[in-house]
């Protein structure tokens, strides 16, 4: 299939990209890298009236530390995070997880805000910021606001962002002592979307436990210490609680089933 017809407009600027979400709204998409957004316009499962083009937009392309966190601009891409010489050090889970996501060229043109602003319960990158408490920056002509991960996904494909809002960065938090890290997927091949993944973050009085995949958007739970029994206790408590779904990759009692035993191996290694 083909798209529906569309305008299309090169943003110079954050002031011209979200002055025109401002004028066209629910009407209006923003295009970065387009490797979520153009499979959804082919198949014409979205059909804006116009696309705005942030790509060229030099003050969105940056992937920069700042305070405590990694903070990364709207038209930065996946790779150009990925190829940082010190992330395995500043944002350990996000190194596990970049593998993972499908295939370098994808991740030459794919941007790490498109991701998060597209969704997707399967994709990693919404799982990672998930997991370690991230936050996404949203920007309009009304100004500014920031929201948790925790608050920002909602559901399948759906975000607390306004219809005049942009993502114009998310942020990851570093690294700190004392903690670590453990990811493990199931897809049906390398590159594809997950089954189900499972990130992990673990302090030395806290587990912090992310599902993505299973349910409607990334899932979240907070645990002491565990391991042995009562980790795989709380690990089937968790698998029922999160309300897995089936659909023609998997069911849910098999997507329960690798939450029990993803999780297992991803809380292992962050505990390790």
């Amino acid at each position: 299939m083909k798209p529906c017809a569309f305008d299309y407009v090169r943003a110079d600027s954050v002031e011209e990209a979200t002055s025109l979400l401002r004028e066209h709204g629910d009407d209006a998409r923003i295009l970065a890298g387009g490797q979520s957004l153009m499979p959804l316009l082919s198949m014409r499962l979205a059909s804006p009236a116009v696309l705005v083009d942030i790509s060229r937009v030099v003050a969105l392309d940056y992937a920069r530390l700042e305070r405590d966190a990694l903070s990364v601009g709207a038209a930065c891409t996946q790779a150009k995070v990925e190829w940082r010489s010190e992330l395995a050090r500043e944002v350990p889970l996000l190194a596990l997880a970049f593998p993972h996501i499908s295939h370098f060229q994808v991740r030459n043109r794919g941007t790490v805000c498109g991701s998060v602003a597209h969704a997707d319960p399967s994709a990693e990158l919404p799982l990672v910021l998930t997991a370690l408490g991230g936050e996404i920056v949203l920007r309009s002509a009304r100004g500014t606001r920031t929201l948790a991960a925790g608050d920002f996904f909602q559901g399948m494909l759906s975000t607390a962002r306004a219809a005049d809002e942009l993502v114009e960065e998310v942020r990851f938090p570093l690294h700190r002592s004392g903690l670590g890290y453990g990811f493990a997927e199931m897809a049906q091949r390398h590159g594809d979307f997950a089954i189900v993944a499972c990130a992990a973050v673990a302090g030395v009085d806290e587990i912090r436990f992310a599902v993505g995949g299973a349910a409607d958007r990334p899932r979240l739970a907070r645990w002491p210490r565990l391991a042995g029994a009562d980790l795989e206790a709380a690990l089937n408590d968790f698998a029922w609680e999160i309300d897995a779904r089936s659909d023609p990759h998997a069911g849910a009692r098999y997507r329960r089933h690798l939450v029990r035993h993803l999780g297992r191996r991803a809380v292992e290694a962050a505990c390790a």
